[in-house]
């Protein structure tokens, strides 16, 4: 009988254990929220990360070249309603446009089974770290000083000699020019996942949106105003759809799945499996975009999770920062 009353005791303790609320010093989805918005600041009813940004609502068309790779059923020739959200790296939703150069897009592809497959995609070609615990420790080292309101240059120093793996990361970002319109940029998936094909196997795997208009870097112009690429985008899609072809990246040997700092081989195999096309914009407050968790896990037959560590606590995060934010705006105590 004692044995019998001490499972629920048990299940509780692991429960809690899982949640982190045991041991204090585990980096948890709290911890992760937290720094966030130290860097960001708090601001309720926006996402803790990405708070700036706008929904968008189009289709995918699927061309059925990917159909070998995944048998994910918005990869067979077809149309695929999709909702989703431009934004800015960042939890400030008052930030201008150009505050931070990293944008991104999260789509959300609605499968006539019922299925969905979610994925955010960032304008970057690698991860600035390979573990949850480095994303935690560069939010905290760029914490601007209390006396000088600028990160601490030796926090940084140690920093990177914790993590060296950003050193690329830092090379990349120096040199470059952010782009002048989200309908001229590049969003990569960064972390790899596997296509299971109609025989059951898989295949290691990134994507990328890739757009039919050129490139064009910003200029000082595009800052006259603090939401330029909001009306840039307005502007474009009164014109007519912006479209994007979504590039899936074949892994070769060697590539690593765990690891997204490392940008796989130029001349891996390369599909294109579609074309992506927005129609309309809308505000995300309220808007269709606004109660969508972009979880990357949330995924359908055809497409699993690669053993990424970055993948289970990019989850676990907007899982928390969904809840918090939607709660903020229903207005709950």
């Amino acid at each position: 009988m004692a044995l019998i009353a001490g499972v629920p005791l048990l299940l509780t303790a692991l429960i809690l254990w899982a949640g982190g609320w045991l041991e204090t010093s585990r980096l948890t989805s709290d911890k992760l929220v937290a720094a966030l918005e130290k860097s960001g600041g708090y601001h309720p009813g926006y996402r803790r990360n990405h708070a700036i940004g706008v929904c968008i609502i189009g289709d995918f068309s699927a061309n059925g070249n990917a159909s070998s790779l995944s048998r994910a059923a918005l990869f067979a020739p077809g149309v695929t309603p999709v909702v989703g959200r431009f934004a800015i790296a960042g939890g400030n939703p008052n930030a201008p446009d150009y505050a931070v150069p990293a944008c991104s897009m999260a789509l959300a592809f609605y499968q006539k089974n019922g299925e969905q497959w979610r994925t955010g995609m960032n304008a970057m070609p690698f991860f600035p770290v390979q573990s949850v615990q480095g994303f935690y420790d560069l939010q905290t080292a760029t914490l601007p000083d209390a006396k000088t309101g600028k990160p601490d240059p030796a926090k940084m120093q140690a920093f990177v000699r914790q993590h060296p793996e950003i050193k690329p990361f830092f090379a990349w970002a120096k040199q470059y020019m952010p782009a002048s319109s989200w309908t001229r940029d590049r969003f990569n998936s960064l972390n790899a996942f596997d296509f299971i094909d109609s025989q059951g196997h898989p295949h290691l795997v990134r994507w990328s949106m890739v757009p039919h208009a050129d490139y064009q870097p910003m200029d000082e112009k595009e800052k006259e105003h603090t939401d330029f690429l909001q009306r840039d985008l307005q502007q474009r899609l009164a014109q007519g759809p912006q479209k994007w072809d979504l590039i899936i990246t074949v892994a070769g040997v060697g590539d690593k799945s765990n690891d997204a700092t490392i940008d796989w081989p130029a001349d891996r195999q390369k599909i294109n499996a579609g074309t992506l096309t927005i129609t309309k914009m809308t505000p995300q407050q309220q808007g269709a975009c606004n109660d969508i968790n972009y979880d990357p896990l949330i995924l359908p037959d055809g497409i699993t999770a690669s053993d990424d560590p970055l993948l289970n606590a990019r989850s676990s995060a907007y899982a928390k920062s969904y809840n918090a934010r939607t709660h903020e705006q229903a207005g709950a105590p």
